[in-house]
């Protein structure tokens, strides 16, 4: 009876993990309402004027993605401690895909400040049509477009390898193992945008019932603390 309870308590660890997933859950869909429909793909005018008229929901997005790029990092590193034990190898490789991902999130978030530059009236920026500087905008919004495809195979490879990791473990189901793999490999489709575009609807149903799926796993359900402790014992990671 012992032993049951034992088997089916909360990990502290994967509480966390389960927390601060869900937050980082919250805050990108949050990111993305704010600038709904303000971006108009191909019309440099009017997605302007929507950044002028609508300038702290754009900054508010900034600083909200900015944020979620930090649980994310956060994120990482819990699953780092979390996966030790299956393959320490592995496991820091993957934090290094992530870290790498976050990274270049982080960057690309300069080219959502630039149109704040490029639109802000400067004198220096005279010598440019207002059409120019309206084009030059959105070249940089679409930038940031670019950068995310690069994020996102970095992302699909964390994925890939958490995929593995929790497969290779016997303190959480397969299965979510396997969604997490397949998530993976669909993220790593923007290897090729054109046909990442192409089957985006379903690569992002399947990456968010991966990534859902394992947070309310953890948040709820946690992980077979004997079984861990067990693992984490015969790699020699300190619990």
């Amino acid at each position: 009876m012992k032993e049951t309870i034992a088997e089916t308590s909360q990990h502290p660890r994967a509480s966390i993990i389960g927390a601060v997933y869900l937050v980082y859950f919250l805050t990108t869909i949050s990111a993305e309402f704010f600038i709904r429909g303000l971006v108009v793909s191909g019309d440099a005018a009017a997605t302007a004027n929507n950044i002028l008229a609508h300038q702290p929901l754009f900054r508010l997005h900034l600083a909200t993605a900015l944020l979620a790029t930090a649980l994310y990092v956060a994120l990482t590193a819990l699953f780092y401690g979390l996966f030790k034990p299956v393959n320490q190898s592995l496991a820091l490789i993957a934090a290094f895909f992530s870290l790498t991902g976050c990274a270049t999130q982080a960057f690309a978030s300069l080219f959502q400040l630039a149109p704040f530059v490029v639109l802000g009236g400067s004198a220096y920026l005279r010598i440019f049509k207002l059409e120019q500087l309206q084009a030059l905008a959105l070249l940089f919004l679409n930038l940031n477009t670019e950068a995310y495809s690069i994020e996102l195979v970095f992302f699909g490879l964390f994925n890939l390898l958490i995929g593995y990791l929790i497969f290779k473990s016997n303190f959480l189901p397969r299965i979510l193992g396997g969604l997490m793999g397949l998530s993976g490999l669909g993220w790593l489709t923007f290897l090729s945008p054109p046909l990442a575009n192409h089957l985006f609807t379903y690569i992002a149903v399947i990456g968010i019932l991966a990534e859902a799926t394992l947070m309310l796993w953890l948040l709820v359900k946690g992980v077979n603390v004997t079984r861990w402790k067990e693992q984490a014992t015969a790699a020699g990671v300190r619990t």
